[in-house]
């Protein structure tokens, strides 16, 4: 992991995708690095200098599972912060999260070194599995909204 993102001197800004395909299901990967090492979340990482947060959004998604996605909206925004054992800030981020789709038949997951692996799942599923905070409110607002 970064070392620059433990600790950090103000919040950092993730961007990440909701990726969904024809069927409804959802795209996760499971993190190899804190936060949320070895918990399922959605594909994302950090915002860069100069970079609008839909390039980023996009480029994430590429960098981490070697696909290009159709951005469909902005989500939601949201925030993350982990504490250590004396309240201070681990970890915090600003996290703005896209709805995008893609054809699982025409694209080839192909993970980079952040990930340990991937998953198609149904959003009905994912209660059950261990995923990030984050990931379970943006997977239970997908719910309401496309009607699964």
């Amino acid at each position: 992991m970064r070392s620059d993102r433990e600790y950090p001197a103000h919040p950092l800004v993730g961007v990440g995708a909701l990726v969904h395909d024809r069927e409804g299901r959802v795209l996760l990967i499971k993190r190899k690095f804190e936060p949320n090492k070895g918990r399922w979340s959605l594909p994302g990482g950090l915002l860069e200098t100069g970079e609008t947060l839909l390039e980023a959004g996009r480029r994430e998604v590429k960098e981490e599972v070697g696909v290009e996605i159709e951005v469909e909206e902005l989500f939601q925004v949201s925030e993350e912060i982990v504490r250590d054992s004396e309240g201070k800030a681990r970890f915090h981020f600003v996290l703005v999260d896209f709805l995008a789709s893609l054809n699982p038949e025409r694209a080839t997951i192909a993970l980079n070194e952040e990930s340990e692996s991937f998953v198609w799942s149904k959003p009905e599923e994912i209660k059950g599995m261990d995923v990030s905070e984050n990931t379970k409110r943006i997977v239970e607002k997908y719910l309401i909204q496309s009607g699964h």
